[in-house]
This record gives structure tokens, sequence and C-alpha cells, in this order.
């Protein structure tokens, strides 16, 4: 017989404790950057438009393109992306997004021309796709179950960051170095993510007697191609919705129908549509979409209600918008914590009600509690976001098989971009048809456009806890319906 051998002293023990965690905080720190570097994209382009318009000797009309092609591609690539990593190993394809999002960065600061500045944009986009697809996916390899929910809370409050310091830095960055500087910015920041997930993220688990897994070419492009299509049909015209835009809206839904098809049919489809009967995932995924949704409210509605309805300063106002992203920067964590606590299902319907609440106030809101009155509610609700998308995040991602992770995050990620598009343009036609002519309207029109655009957020938030609360039950009987 062995002697049975001896526990470690406890200093060792300790020391193996710390070095056992030394790998999870390196991976946390990479999948943190990977999340906050497609924000800082998305958030820092905006305020260099001018200066861009100026440079590149271009109409404002033209140099949206450079925030739409960075969406579009994002919008339209994410589900596709996420399958790859599925297939190609997840940390693999991470490592790819990385460089290329750093390349095509180098490349959209060289550009001499607007159209090839739209391209490195586009190319751009496709680097954020799999950095946002695969971050999610890769916290079920890294970290132990029993901290996910404190992962999520940390991508989602990487994520509100970016959004938070894109316009601050932006402008400083413009000022002193020109509109190049946005995005050789993230050329460092790429390169320390990079650094961190080739040191610290998990190999890639390949079985070497496994099949070669099939890529679904048609079902990939007739994906892209109707999301793409979408998201232009919300997003050209800016809520004013005309005959392009219902053209664009049909040829989506005439894709939504191929699609479907063409999955049903293929061998080894991009999504399969029996995951979809899953009361946590079909609920995960519509409540998602609908909350996007109305966080894109405050977004669309908030600079007016401030400006015209209340009468405050560029300044001011500016100061005001900034309280909901820094509530979002500092509630990811401590959301995530509370659902690791409490479970994610008690936290999804705490955040959801909290939502609820916070519209409701704003839906009734007088004009007379002045700003006091706007940035309660509003803090409310985007910290009931946070922990809403905490609780969420990791109640989908939890019990989703290592074959589908990548695939589900970016379908994940993709009903939240389907919401914020959606939100721009929906949210923006129902204050525009509260508030009537929005360039000649007075105080109380406004007062009453962004009462009228709470009151359908409210109605949107109920519907999202129906939903959250039907796909609980139906998870709980094993009942797929």
């Amino acid at each position: 017989m062995h002697a049975p051998s001896k526990p470690a002293p406890p200093s060792q023990q300790a020391s193996q404790a710390g070095n056992a965690t030394m790998p999870v905080r390196g991976a946390l720190a990479s999948l943190s950057l990977a999340m906050l570097l497609p924000a800082l994209g998305t958030s820092i382009a905006n305020v260099g438009l001018p200066d861009m318009a100026r440079a590149l000797q271009a109409p404002f009309q033209d140099v949206q393109w450079i925030v739409l092609a960075y969406l579009l591609a994002i919008t339209a690539l994410i589900v596709s992306v996420g399958r790859l990593g599925d297939m190609v190993g997840r940390r693999r394809l991470l490592l790819a997004g990385i460089a290329l999002f750093a390349l095509a960065s180098i490349l959209c600061a060289l550009a001499p021309t607007l159209w090839l500045l739209v391209a490195a944009r586009a190319v751009q986009g496709l680097g954020a796709s799999v950095m946002m697809a695969l971050t999610m996916a890769l916290v079920g390899s890294t970290v132990p179950k029993a901290r996910t929910g404190s992962a999520m809370g940390l991508l989602g409050t990487m994520s509100a960051v970016g959004t938070t310091l894109g316009p601050a830095l932006g402008g400083l960055l413009i000022a002193r170095f020109g509109w190049q500087a946005i995005f050789l910015v993230n050329v460092p920041l790429a390169g320390l993510a990079l650094l961190l997930a080739w040191r610290y993220l998990p190999a890639d688990q390949r079985d070497a007697h496994a099949r070669r897994p099939v890529f679904d070419h048609r079902g990939t492009a007739l994906l892209a191609l109707t999301l793409g299509a979408y998201a232009l049909a919300m997003t050209l015209g800016r809520g004013h919705f005309g005959v392009r835009n219902a053209a664009l809206l049909l040829a989506a839904c005439v894709g939504a129908i191929l699609f479907v098809r063409v999955e049903l049919k293929a061998p080894a489809p991009l999504i399969r549509l029996a995951m979809l009967r899953a009361p946590m995932l079909g609920a995960g995924l519509a409540t998602s979409m609908l909350v996007a949704t109305v966080m894109m409210s405050t977004l669309v509605v908030g600079p007016f209600y401030l400006a015209r309805g209340l009468g405050l300063g560029t300044a001011v106002a500016g100061m005001v918008l900034a309280a909901g992203p820094l509530v979002a920067a500092f509630c990811g964590v401590p959301s995530g914590w509370l659902v690791d606590r409490y479970g994610a299902q008690r936290m999804g319907g705490a955040g959801l009600c909290g939502a609820a609440a916070a519209c409701l106030a704003l839906a009734l809101l007088p004009a007379s509690l002045g700003i006091p009155g706007y940035v309660a509610p509003i803090m409310l609700l985007t910290a009931s976001y946070a922990l809403f998308q905490a609780a969420n995040n990791t109640a989908v991602m939890g019990d989703i098989v290592a074959e589908q992770r990548g695939v589900i995050s970016g379908m994940l990620n993709l009903s939240r971009n389907l919401g914020l598009v959606t939100g721009a343009s929906v949210m923006g036609a129902v204050f525009a048809a509260g508030a009537g002519d929005i360039a000649s309207a007075r105080p109380a029109a406004m007062i009453g456009g962004m009462h009228a655009t709470f009151g359908v957020a409210s109605a949107l938030i109920l519907a999202a806890l129906v939903i959250f609360v039907l796909g609980r039950t139906l998870s709980k009987t094993g009942d797929p319906a």
C-alpha cells in the first residue's frame, strides 16, 4: 500500500491557488479589452464626422456611411462568425479578429478618400463582430460556473465604458492630433488584447477523429443579406420611412423566409431552428431585443427633451446625458455579483421590473421636476438594464453545449443590435408623432413626445416581462413549445 500523501503546507496551498487564478484573471483581462474595443469603435467615430467631412471634402450624408458601414458589418456577420468560431476554434478566430481590427484601424487612419475609409470601416466592423460574438462564448471555457455572472457583468461594464469613453476621448484626440488619431488609438489597445489572449486563453480543443464540420455558405449569405437589408431599412432616412425603406424591409422579409427554408433543408445549418424552441433561449433573445429597443429611446429622446423641453444648454445637457452610461459602467460588476449570489432568473425578473417602473415614471414625468426628475428614472432604468443584461446573458449561455456557444453568443449580440437599430427608427418615429414638427415644436410638444415614447417603452418592457415569465415557466415544466 502507498503511504497517504501529506497535505501541502498552507503557504504552498495559497501559492497554488494564486497561480490558478492568474490565467483566469489574464483571460478576463483579454476578454474585457475585446469587449471594450468594438464599443469604443462605435462611439468614438461619431464625434469625428464633422472633421472627416471637411478633410475628405464630402457631404454629411455620405460621411454617415463611416458609422453605418461599421454597424452593418457587425449586424450582418455576427452570427456567422460565431458559428465559424465553433468550427475552427474560438481562441484562434478571436486572435484573428483582434489582429484584423487593429489592421483595419491603421487602414482607416491612412485612407485618402471617403469610400476607402468606409471600406476600411466595414473591415473593422468584421473584426469587431468576431470580438463581440466570441467574448461571451469564451467565458464558459475560462471562468468557473459559479463566477459566470460576475464575468458577464464585467463584460457589460467594459462595453459601457467603451461607449462612454468614446466621445470624450475622441474629442481630445482630434483636437490634439487630428481625426486619424481616433482610429490609431485602437492599435495599442488591440495589441495588448492580442498579447493577453495569446498568453492566457485556453487552447482550442479539437478531436482528431471528429468529422470535419461543414460551413453553411448559403445560409450565411442569406442571413447576412437579410440582416443588412433590415438594418438599412431601419437606419436610412433617420426615422423618415420612405419607399426605399419599405423596399429594403420587404427584401428583409423575403430573405428571412428563404433563410428559414434553406436552414430546414441544410445538412449542417448555420442556426438549428429547433434550438429556438428551447424556452430559455427563445425568451432570452426576444427580451434582449425588446429591452435594447427601449434603451435606444433614451439616446433618441433625451437630447431633444433636455435641450428643447427643459431649455438646457449644450454643456449641461451633455453632462445630464452622461449619467446613464456612467451608471451602466459602475453597475455591471455588482450586477454580475448579484446574479451569482441570487440566481439569473430572479435577478433577470428584478431588472425587468425596475426597467418597467423607470419607463412608467418617464411616461408620467412632470416637467416641473426638472433635471432631477429626469435623471432619477434614467439612473434606475440603466441600472436595471445592467442587471437584466448580466442575468439574461448568464441564463442563456449557462446551459448551452460547448459546440454551440459561439453561434448562440452571436445570436444574443445580434438580438441586442437589432433592438438598437429598431429603437432608433421606431422610437424616433413615435417621438416625432408625439412632438409634431421637431424643428419648430414648443417645449410642451417636446414633453408630450417624450411621454408618448416612454409610454410605448413601458408597454414593450411589460411585454418582455410576460415573455420572461412564460419562458421561465415553460423551462420548469420541460415543455419546449
